[in-house]
This record gives structure tokens, sequence and C-alpha cells, in this order.
């Protein structure tokens, strides 16, 4: 499964660039304007690293990165700068980056330091609690049986499997979907766990919850 990676850049050319790039490279890519943008798009779905520009108009990055380092110690960010000077670089990676590179730069370099940073961070997988009923192993999604019997495999296809990977990274997320996905995925687990459910969000998406029945 791809890995989601949040650009964060108010420089149109560069964000669109390094969008084309990233995607030319396997991963799944997001894009904000701003860091007030990009605090909403945290906010409703979950993603594996961020790349985030220091300057920009608004709330600038070592802001954003210090408010965004109170709610996640995990996810890797890669801070982006025109400003030259080791005191920078020193301010960027107190702030809570894990990596500081400056502009301008190599996109391949850029990408092999996405890789490192993500290779040595803990998976979404591996810290987020699946809800009662869902595993996540192998880059799949099982059903318990308990009595000791294997998991299940829930068979999913790319695109059900990513929506419900943003459903449940972390549980309670709101995720963006096309109507026939999101049916398609509430049908199938609907048809294997009674105690889950995939409700809409009238105008934003859909999201995972726990039933009683």
């Amino acid at each position: 499964m791809n890995k989601t990676i949040l650009v964060i850049d108010d420089d149109k050319i560069l964000r669109d660039a390094l969008a084309h790039g990233l995607r030319g490279a396997g991963f799944d890519v997001l894009c904000s304007e701003s860091a007030e943008t990009a605090i909403e798009i945290i906010a409703r779905v979950s993603v594996d690293a961020i790349i985030l520009d220091r300057m920009m108009t608004g709330m600038d990055g070592l802001t954003f990165l210090q408010k965004f380092r109170k709610n996640n110690k995990i996810t890797p960010v890669i801070m982006l700068t025109a400003l030259s000077g080791a005191q920078n670089a020193i301010d960027g990676l107190s702030g809570g980056a894990n990596d500081y590179m400056s502009k301008p730069f190599q996109l391949q370099e850029l990408i092999l330091r996405l890789k490192n940073v993500l290779k040595t961070s803990p998976s979404t997988h591996e810290i987020s609690k699946m809800p009662d009923g869902l595993v996540f192993a192998d880059d799949e999604f099982f059903v318990k049986t308990g009595d000791g019997e294997p998991n299940k495999l829930l068979s999913l296809s790319n695109e059900e499997k990513k929506l419900l990977q943003n459903l449940t990274t972390p549980v309670g997320n709101i995720v963006s979907a096309t109507p026939m996905v999101a049916k398609r995925l509430r049908n199938k687990i609907n048809s294997v766990l009674s105690n889950l459910d995939i409700i809409t969000v009238r105008g934003i998406g859909y999201k995972i919850i726990t039933t009683k029945r």
C-alpha cells in the first residue's frame, strides 16, 4: 500500500512539481497551500509523512510544526527552507523536524531522505488500534475468528483497502471517497462484523463507527 505524503507549501509551482515527482516515485500525495488548511486535512486524514515549507503566508512552517508536535510525536516531517545558515537548521530540527533541506534542492535527494525517515519511523498501522474484530497485518485486513482459528482475510479492492486504512488510522477519521467505493466497503464490513458500520458525514465524507447490534 502506498505511503501518503502531505505537501504544505504556498508556492503553487513548487507544490505542484513536488506532487508530480512524488507520485512518480510511487507515493500518494495530498497538497495544502497553507498551514491552516493542512490542519484541517490532518484532522480528517492520516498521513505517513509531511513535507513542510518554513516560510509561508499566514502561519509559518515552524509554528505549524511546533503545534503539530504537541499532538503527534510520530509522523515524520521534512522541512524545506530558502533560509541559509546553521541556526535555521537547528531551529527546524529543535522544533520537531526529522530532516531539513535548503532550497534549491534535487528532487531525487528529497525522495531518498523521505524514504529514510519513513523507514526509521513506526508505521501508522503499527501504532493505531484497530476496531474490535479487525486485524491489519502484512498489508492486508483480516477479520478475527477466535477459537484458535486463523483470522479470515477481508477481500478488498485497492480502493476499498485504502479507504479502510484511512478510516482506521486512527479510528474517527472522516475520509472523502466516492459513494460507490464507500458502499462496497460498507457492505463487506456489514457482512462479517455486526459491531462496525460506515456512516456518511454529510458534505465531508465517511466515518467508521462501533455499533451495538
